[in-house]
């Protein structure tokens, strides 16, 4: 299943879930309404509230009440939806996480993020938010969100203490699954959801806490009365909670622990986190929440459920997929202080060994792109490992500090190719001041020093810094890289595709819950040639080397593309190809898939992949929200 398949899968277990979901409302509305007006009847003065009524001859009371029970679930599923709304770092601050500082020192902390950023940079996602639950002595993780760009990543203190670093990477890339295919958008609406068919319970427990304290005798039988039907009702609304949550979850716990083994190319790494959850006194066990609110969207269960409601397949089960030979009975129980007190040292010992990457040449880049889209694997992690561990210090540095990384951004939007900087900088100094624009004047002199494979690194690195930043500066910054980019009034679409991710991932982190809507056939056929013409025509020196690279696109688009021809005079501005990328971001799976096709084949028409090349493949699918791990251009 590619990225685009699982993306699909995504939305169609999505659309289950409502369905699930209306259907789990009309029950509980049907049943709530039958109760009330039962009790009602019987306690009631015989005056408004007659037999008639409860047999419908006036409908006027069961309709009132069959509303009222809709909106209570409707209402309470949406106000748990929207306080999620602000993304994944919000969910994790809800479940006891604490913000991982860029500027961490501690080893265990060092490491985990060392290992989320690797993880990033090799599928092409900016860096998450990252958390520990410190007060969670459990082994057990989650990643959160509604999009790649507020994406955040935890952990709990137990995870950290006693998971060495390849049976963390394999946590943190069965997170990165979850990322990767959908999957963290569909667990906050599972949340939201499933939060309101609850909520009767809730209700119930409330009332029946309530009726001890009631003096008229009457009145308490009708609050027991009442309590214990909606518990009972919030009973078949949690049973019904239950198998959704489970029906949705547990192939998809499969694959994220397949997907882990892909992009780490071992099996020990996950494998062994999960026998040490199942020799650990302590398992998964969450205990800041609710397990049956979160349990969905952790690693391990969180809470011992029974087979039929579990949201994970049975934890041997899951062993024996990843290796085959395993027996229940092997599990060995652990000596938690002995195990963290080992991890601890092997987290303190710095090594200077960074692997060493693989030249790659994909002899058929348009199949080897959408293949790799959403997949990296061991190489893609090598390869990742070794940039994070060469990126010079001041640009690390730089990247993780939320001063730093503010003035690293724009010197990542100024023109590589030196044409224009000058005027850039100078609107730099202009807007920022003298000693500011001096250091995003040595930031850009650095970066040109490492080479071109480092920036889109350094940029995805240094978005948890820069999200910290107040609001209003993160709205100037993107006015000015804005400026930046029309400052010569020539597009240069390097330059264009780092402003738009920059730009692109801002705005979403703001805005996770925010839908894309619909465009039209004419708009998005208009918007893939426009791209396609700005994408042939970067680095070619003749005309017919554009066309060629232009027909190239088109070719794979379809019958309907061969009428455009090359040499469109169209002027093209920041303004347009904004626009073209915001349309083009509204196509289904199959079209992004068959774009994706395109811009490899006009890319690659020519058949040579520099390094300046495979840097703007991966910012163009990046700006389009296509996760490419790096393509190792030959040398």
């Amino acid at each position: 299943m590619n990225f685009f398949a699982a993306q699909d899968e995504a939305r169609r277990a999505s659309r289950r879930l409502v369905f699930a979901y209306v259907i789990a409302t009309l029950v509980i509305v049907v049943a709530v309404t039958w109760l009330l007006t039962a009790v009602t009847y019987a306690f009631g003065d015989y005056g408004y509230y007659t037999y008639g009524d409860y047999l419908g001859a006036d409908p006027t009371f069961p309709a009132a009440v069959a509303l009222g029970t809709a909106l209570l679930i409707v209402l309470t599923s949406a106000s748990k939806t929207m306080a999620l709304s602000s993304g994944g770092g919000q969910v994790a601050r809800q479940l006891g996480g604490t913000l991982v500082s860029a500027d961490v020192r501690d080893p265990l902390r060092r490491r985990l993020r060392n290992v989320v950023e690797e993880m990033a940079i090799a599928s092409g996602v900016p860096v998450p938010e990252i958390y520990v639950l410190e007060q969670e002595s459990g082994i057990n993780a989650f990643a959160a969100g509604y999009t790649q760009s507020d994406a955040a990543v935890a952990v709990t203190r137990g995870a950290l203490e006693l998971l060495d670093r390849n049976e963390l990477q394999g946590v943190i890339a069965h997170e990165f699954s979850h990322i990767l295919n959908g999957d963290m958008r569909l667990n906050i609406r599972l949340m939201g959801i499933l939060f309101g068919i609850m909520a009767l319970a809730i209700i119930g427990r409330f009332v029946l806490r309530g009726a001890r304290h009631v003096d008229d005798g009457r009145a308490a039988v009708i609050a027991l009365a009442l309590g214990f039907g909606l518990v009972t009702l919030g009973g078949i609304g949690m049973f019904q909670a239950r198998i959704i949550k489970a029906g949705v979850s547990r192939q998809r716990e499969y694959l994220a622990d397949a997907s882990a083994v892909q992009f780490t190319r071992q099996t020990g790494g996950i494998a062994g986190a999960l026998k040490k959850i199942g020799g650990y006194n302590k398992s998964s066990r969450i205990t800041a929440a609710d397990p049956e609110e979160v349990s969905h969207m952790l690693f391990g269960t969180g809470a011992r459920l029974s087979s039929l409601f579990a949201t994970h397949p049975p934890l041997h089960e899951r062993i024996q997929a990843l290796d085959p030979s395993f027996k229940a009975s092997d599990i060995q129980q652990i000596d938690a202080h002995e195990v963290a007190q080992s991890i601890r040292e092997e987290a303190s010992a710095v090594s200077s060994l960074t692997p060493s990457p693989v030249p790659v040449t994909p002899t058929n880049l348009p199949d080897a792109m959408v293949e790799s889209v959403g997949k990296p694997e061991a190489q893609h992690v090598e390869y990742a490992q070794h940039v994070r561990g060469t990126i010079p210090a001041s640009l690390y540095d730089a990247a993780h500090s939320t001063d730093l990384a503010y003035l690293l951004s724009v010197a990542l939007v100024v023109d590589p190719s030196g044409s224009s900087s000058d005027r850039q900088l100078s609107l730099v100094r202009d807007q920022l001041g003298e000693q500011r624009a001096n250091i995003v004047r040595r930031l850009f002199a650095e970066l040109s020093a490492a080479g071109a494979e480092y920036r889109l690194p350094i940029l995805d690195v240094s978005f948890p810094a820069l999200k910290q930043r107040p609001v209003e500066e993160l709205d100037f910054l993107v006015e000015l890289v804005t400026r930046l980019i029309e400052v010569d009034g020539n597009i240069d679409l390097y330059e264009f595709c780092f402003y738009r991710i920059l730009v692109s991932n801002l705005r979403r982190s703001a805005k996770p819950a925010a839908r894309e809507r619909r465009a039209k056939r004419k708009d998005l056929q208009e918007a893939a040639i426009d791209f396609l013409s700005v994408l042939a025509d970067y680095g070619h020196d003749t005309d017919d080397e554009r066309r060629a690279a232009f027909e190239s696109g088109i070719e794979t688009l379809g019958p309907w593309a061969r009428e455009f021809g090359w040499g469109s005079d169209r002027k093209y501005t920041v303004a347009l190809l904004d626009h073209s990328l915001d349309v083009l971001l509204r196509l289904n799976n199959e079209g992004k898939e068959s774009l994706l096709r395109a811009i490899g084949a006009t890319a690659a028409h020519d058949k040579k992949i520099t390094t300046i090349e495979a840097g703007l493949i991966r910012a163009v699918c990046a700006s389009l929200d296509f996760p490419l791990p790096p393509i190792l251009a030959s040398k």
